[in-house]
């Protein structure tokens, strides 16, 4: 029986109580319009394709229902979103990648703070401790296309963002959804916000369940999981230019991996923020936005709370092991505006985060219980940037957007190992008789520009941009479970240089809307990870030369006003120069075709996802999450959806994934651990058909 020691169950069935009787009686508590304006009715249509909503940005609203099943955390949000795949472990806390790319090179902001997991086999990715729909807003930003946000993002960067905006005249609002589908997978959401011209206050929070999911061939995927967070915001409004704002939320959960000799037990995320804003400043300085913030993630990995220790496995005893990483960071921006000729974006960042780990076992283990070891302090990892950006507009169809930044990072390893004398080479067994503490830093550049040209006789936009950026190699490389872990290795490993060119359009009428992006890069010293060969084999991390292609497109085109088709296509292509080989964990081809039929009151809609095979493999390497397990097949997935907008208040959305119950994997994948009691698969395999149902309701 599955036990979850991070919270009692009957505290959590309460949770997911309070919160469902919070949100039906938040529906029925006030009928009346909010403070300003009429009531806002969304169109009951359930997402199947988000488009691209400007040069190389995705801006989306992660609470609108969508097709696959409703996301349970950030990473199953994000693969709906063209350029965009998950390495599945289990039933949730997958990876993300965007462009075949994943780790460090995508970073993750939630409420302007930078967010990061502690394993090192990457059981939680930052996107594991995010629910999407607690937020307002999702903003993906393709690509070296940005400075604002950190350093290393050569893929992109995505942010998570609350909206709160100062209130005219008391006001209550609030919206929550429900949401029941197969393999016991439940979730209850809640947002409710009040307040006036002086502040605003408001809590979220959220609760989702699954057990085990079966594939497509009626097998038993070890993958159940449960999370719940609740976040609240306090703001000061004492005038419309200014608003100060501090944020503080928890969260935990737990989830069962089909990749893993382990499953993580515990994810607690802490988190906390302040936030000053200053508008209109003087006649061109336009606002002032200071930020400091928190985050703390405590993660643990047992085999014997989610599973009972197999004794014919490596770890036949039950064992623990738990990491946590804390982060510090904060941001100085100023804006400035001259007319509607340039606008300007400068400041300082930074962060500075803490990794330990202890080891032990269960109450009254001979290794010893592991909460009563000492936590023993293996990372410190710190970077201090300053940046500009600017946008200038030209001439009313012509504009030139830039920007650059300069980093200084710094790295301290506490538990180095030094090969012992006569060992030599790479390290390996035996090497670790030894260990010392290192140090290391580098300066690191980036930049990019961009022109954008409106053309006089469509409405369209063409752009093309060319960025650099410089990657540090983060906790995974260096420290990770398939990292070497020796000094020499430390200090050896240089940081990533992207390259990169894009290009794309867009266009939009009433009646069609469509968008082209396609990038060409060049990666200096790109790392790659070298997985074990054998069972006492030793994983490493070395430089290559390496290259990139690929793109993303979509069309939008309404048949008639009730009938609307669309699609996106997405590649992503790599090569290893260094090795003559492709790059690994490389997706493949993918296309998604919908089309729905859209009434004032409901609409039905079905999806058709494609993905070609992929035969450009690099068996044994990979990134920080997976390797090249072999080629893999195509495959394609039917599904169909309904909304129905019951009144003002309250939708009802459902749909059926996988419709004809296809057994299939992704490429990208994590290759899956010999359970006891489940059917071995080359890969994880995907869930087979699903059917859920979901509430939405609004104040």
């Amino acid at each position: 029986m599955s036990k979850h020691p991070h919270a009692p169950v009957p505290a959590r069935r309460a949770l997911a109580l309070a919160m469902g009787l919070a949100l039906a009686g938040a529906a029925q508590a006030n009928d009346a319009a909010p403070a300003g304006g009429q009531p806002v009715t969304l169109a009951p249509v359930v997402v199947t394709a988000a488009m691209q909503s400007g040069p190389l940005t995705v801006t989306i609203d992660p609470r609108q229902p969508v097709q696959p099943v409703p996301a349970s955390d950030g990473a199953d949000f994000l693969k709906n979103i063209p350029g965009f795949s998950v390495i599945r472990k289990g039933g949730s806390n997958g990876d993300p990648m965007l462009r075949g790319m994943s780790g460090s090179r995508l970073g993750f902001m939630i409420g302007g703070g930078m967010i990061a997991g502690g394993c090192p086999g990457r059981m939680d990715p930052p996107t594991a401790y995010i629910a999407p729909w607690l937020y307002d807003r999702v903003t993906i930003v393709k690509g070296p296309e940005t400075v604002l946000y950190g350093p290393g993002n050569s893929a992109g960067v995505v942010l998570f963002d609350r909206d709160y905006k100062r209130y005219t005249e008391p006001t209550l609002e609030g919206s929550g959804s429900l949401l029941f589908g197969s393999s016991g997978r439940n979730d209850q959401n809640l947002d409710l916000r009040a307040g006036n011209a002086s502040g605003y206050v408001g809590v979220s929070a959220n609760h989702t369940h699954s057990q085990d999911y079966k594939d497509g061939d009626g097998h038993r995927v070890h993958s159940q999981y449960d999370r719940w967070n609740v976040d609240a915001t306090l703001g000061w409004t004492p005038s419309d230019d200014t608003r100060v704002e501090l944020t503080a939320g928890t969260g935990n959960g737990s989830a069962a991996y089909a990749f893993s000799g382990m499953d993580g037990s515990r994810f607690l995320r802490e988190s906390a923020a302040i936030k000053w804003t200053q508008e209109h400043l003087t006649k061109h300085w336009d606002e002032l936005e200071v930020q400091a913030y928190m985050n703390y993630a405590d993660h643990v990995m047992d085999n014997y709370t989610l599973r009972q220790p197999d004794p014919r496995s490596m770890m036949a005893m039950p064992m623990a092991s738990n990491v946590d990483r804390r982060t510090h960071g904060g941001k100085v921006m100023g804006t400035w505006r001259w007319d509607d000729a340039l606008e300007l974006q400068a400041g300082l960042d930074g962060s500075a985060s803490v990794h330990s780990n202890r080891m032990g076992g269960p109450f009254g283990s001979p290794m010893g219980y592991y909460k009563t070891k000492p936590r023993v302090r293996d990372a410190r990892i710190q970077d201090i940037g300053a940046f500009a950006e600017a946008r200038w507009t030209l001439t009313p169809r012509d504009r030139l957007i830039s920007g650059a930044r300069v980093d200084r990072a710094e790295v301290r390893g506490y538990t180095l190992a030094v090969p012992a004398p006569g060992m030599g080479g790479m390290g390996g067994m035996g090497t670790t008789s030894t260990q010392v503490a290192a140090d290391r830093s580098s300066t690191l550049p980036a930049g990019f520009v961009r022109y954008e040209h409106d053309l006089a006789d469509a409405p369209t936009t063409l752009y093309a941009g060319i960025g650099h950026v410089e990657r540090f190699p983060d906790y995974w490389e260096l420290f990770g479970r398939n990292a070497l872990g020796t000094r020499a290795a430390f200090l050896s490993l240089r940081p990533e240089r992207t390259t990169q060119l894009d290009v794309g359009m867009q266009y939009h009428t009433d009646r069609l809307k469509a968008w082209a992006s396609a990038y060409a890069g060049n990666v200096a010293n790109f790392i790659l990870m070298h997985y074990p060969v054998g069972a006492m084999g030793t994983g490493y991390a070395s430089n290559v030369k390496a290259r990139t292609a690929g793109g993303e497109a979509g069309a939008s085109y309404l048949l008639t006003d009730h009938w609307k088709a669309e699609t996106t296509l997405s590649y992503a292509w790599g090569r290893n120069r260094s090795e003559g080989r492709p790059l690994p964990q490389m997706p493949p081809l993918e296309a998604r075709l919908g089309l729905t039929y859209q009434a004032a009151e409901w609409s039905v809609g079905a999806l058709w996802r494609v993905a070609a095979a992929q035969h450009r493999v690099a068996r044994g390497e990979g990134n920080i999450v997976g390797q090249d397990l072999g080629p893999s097949g195509g495959f394609g997935v039917f599904s169909l959806n309904g909304a129905y907008r019951i009144d003002r208040r309250y939708t009802l959305s459902a749909g059926i994934d996988n419709l004809f119950n296809k057994a299939y994997a992704e490429h990208v994948n994590a290759a899956p651990a010999a359970l006891a009691g489940y059917v071995n698969t080359v890969r994880v395999n995907e869930p087979g058909r699903s059917l859920w149902i979901k509430l939405d309701a609004r104040l």
